[in-house]
């Protein structure tokens, strides 16, 4: 069963001490997909294929600079450009005609409809994303049938913003009645109290720049600007 595969990366993020076990989620999903896409794979012709096809989003073409295999790196970027320009040039021949499919009742032109639909996707997203909304069913699943993982979750410093509205979105789609009643109450107080905990450690950490705090214990506030960038953003920084 997917559920079972898939319940010992949604049990280890949720029985981690994070501030979104989700992101943690995520984050694994993305450093996986970035060694795989400048590992030997990028060599195949079928990997080549689509992401000469889709290219990578502006966040994760950062990640892949970052990663020093700059010789793959170019390859890649050598061959999707090619792809573009190849793409670019059969648009341009057609001349300024509307776009079809499903565009055609819109008034967008072809080059628009490609441009913009080139901007959203990535090959690194695709990979990601395939994975990651079954760690969301398995998340409601192991909720729904494990009750050491209703108490992990229980027990839990909650959500950032983005997984907190995700959660909440998705849940009637897994629960209803009474347990949906009941997954709501739990998820909206997890958000807030937690969220609230990380606003009195940014206050305090801002208050310790009045001379007055100088000699007052940092509390639990010197990580707080990393710990309330996750909570609001999604985003990972280092001390």
């Amino acid at each position: 069963m997917d559920e079972q595969l898939y319940a010992i990366p949604v049990n280890d993020a949720f029985n981690a001490d994070s501030e979104c076990p989700v992101c943690l989620m995520y984050r694994s999903l993305e450093k996986a997909a970035i060694e795989f896409t400048l590992g030997p794979s990028y060599m195949e012709d079928d990997v080549r294929m689509e992401t000469n096809r889709v290219g990578f989003c502006a966040d994760h073409v950062k990640l892949l600079y970052e990663q020093q295999n700059r010789l793959g790196l170019a390859l890649m970027l050598h061959t999707h450009t090619q792809n573009v320009i190849r793409e670019a040039e059969k648009l341009a021949k057609k001349g300024r005609t509307k776009a079809g499919g499903l565009f055609k009742k819109s008034e967008e032109s072809a080059v628009g409809a490609y441009f913009r639909q080139l901007g959203k996707s990535c090959y690194i997203c695709g990979r990601i994303n395939n994975t990651f909304d079954r760690y969301i069913d398995t998340i409601f699943y192991l909720y729904r049938k494990e009750e050491s993982f209703r108490n992990a979750f229980k027990n839990s410093k909650g959500f950032c913003c983005d997984h907190y509205g995700l959660l909440y979105e998705a849940a009637p789609k897994y629960l209803s009645g009474s347990e949906l009643d009941e997954f709501t109450k739990l998820i909206d107080r997890l958000f807030i109290e937690n969220m609230q905990r990380v606003c009195d450690d940014i206050e305090w950490y801002t208050d310790k720049f009045d001379y007055r705090n100088a000699d007052a214990p940092w509390k639990n506030s010197k990580d707080a600007v990393v710990r309330t960038v996750l909570k609001l953003d999604s985003a990972e920084i280092k001390l």
